[in-house]
């Protein structure tokens, strides 16, 4: 897991987990409580949290795209997308940045 915070797609993939995680948190268990049990204090306190962590990805996503020279037509849109779909994220993660993280493995020393 440590090693996961010497690179730039390693920083990217634990936001990406968090963010993923607080979405599923907001979406399966925060809103169905506040809607049917009339307890809106969960999304009170994930609300923020998750939009901190939206903000984070998206930032964090726009500058791994430029420090990899990502074409953004072909992986930064897939990305971002990502963070908007439930479940998005650990998909991404899997198929796109495990993949990128390998590609650039002996470039992140450089940085």
């Amino acid at each position: 897991m440590l090693n996961l915070l010497k690179t730039p797609i390693g920083r990217l993939r634990i936001i990406g987990f968090l963010e993923g995680t607080s979405l599923l948190v907001l979406v399966f268990v925060a809103v169905p409580l506040k809607y049917i049990m009339h307890r809106p204090e969960l999304v009170k306190l994930t609300g923020p949290i998750h939009g901190l962590l939206f903000c984070l990805f998206v930032f964090i996503t726009f500058s791994v795209g430029v420090a990899y020279k990502w074409v953004f037509s072909k992986i930064t849109w897939k990305v971002l997308l990502a963070c908007i779909i439930p479940f998005g994220t650990f998909y991404i993660d899997k198929y796109i940045l495990i993949p990128q993280s390998l590609m650039h493995e002996g470039e992140d020393n450089l940085r």
